[in-house]
């Protein structure tokens, strides 16, 4: 018996995490240009050059443009094509209020139920949060680099909500994806100074203050840069707009192993 047990423990370890289909790393891979601004708001995306660039056949880039679809991160119209979706005002105005209500939630909470080891990890993930937007401020080209950044930045909120210690609420920001919309948005507009002490100011209300304060705190953090990126929707074109042609430039996406 012991034996028996040896060796179907040996074939678990073997077997390891289930393989990631092509789908679903050419979805990472889409979504990642998006949030990247490899693929902005608004332009077309053809299946088959995409399919060319990832090395996979077509009906994984489908599966995986109908997900994004799902999610609201592209759009598509009958014998017209697909292309990242172009959020109207009234999407970015919606998605603010309830990124607002749930933060500002977390956010109490956090004051009220991090220990105090959580508070000095957030204040200092606030100090660095401040050092890297600098950073992006001087090298506004790397897109790489301002994706480190952003995805630095989910993770600092995400943090919030997690210490809060409210399961559904967590689970919430996650599922309707405010930090990414967020993201998106801030992408799209190429929104980038912050000031110097934006996530520190934020960070010190958390762990110093009173679970209104730190609610007070975040609601002001949020509403700060709504109407530069609704003044900035502008600049990139109007969701009712003609859709661009198909033959879009390559996305620079790197083939799928």
């Amino acid at each position: 018996m012991a034996g028996t047990n040896s060796k179907s423990a040996k074939r678990l370890r073997k077997s390891g995490p289930p393989a990631q289909s092509q789908a679903d790393r050419a979805y990472v891979q889409i979504r990642d240009s998006i949030l990247k601004g490899t693929l902005p708001v608004g332009v077309a995306l053809s299946r088959r050059k995409l399919a060319a660039e990832l090395r996979v056949s077509v009906p994984p880039v489908t599966e995986a443009l109908l997900r994004l679809e799902s999610e609201g991160l592209v759009e598509s119209k009958p014998r017209v094509g697909t292309r990242v979706r172009i959020p109207t005002r009234r999407e970015v105005e919606d998605r603010s209020l309830l990124r607002e209500a749930l933060e500002a939630q977390a956010a109490a909470l956090f004051a009220e139920r991090a220990t105090p080891a959580e508070k000095i990890e957030l204040h200092r993930l606030g100090k660095r949060m401040d050092r890297l937007y600098a950073a992006a401020e001087r090298r506004p080209a790397d897109r790489d680099f301002l994706f480190s950044v952003n995805t630095f930045h989910m993770g600092l909120h995400l943090h919030i909500a997690t210490c809060a210690r409210c399961a559904p609420l967590h689970d919430a920001i996650e599922k309707e994806q405010v930090l990414i919309f967020n993201w998106l948005y801030d992408t799209a507009v190429q929104r980038r100074t912050l000031g110097s002490n934006f996530h520190s100011t934020l960070t010190a209300a958390l762990t110093t203050g009173s679970p209104a304060a730190a609610q007070a705190a975040m609601r002001r953090h949020i509403r700060r840069g709504l109407s530069e990126v609704l003044a900035g929707l502008d600049r990139i074109g109007k969701p009712g707009e003609a859709w661009r042609s198909k033959d879009t430039a390559p996305a620079g996406l790197k083939p799928i192993a």
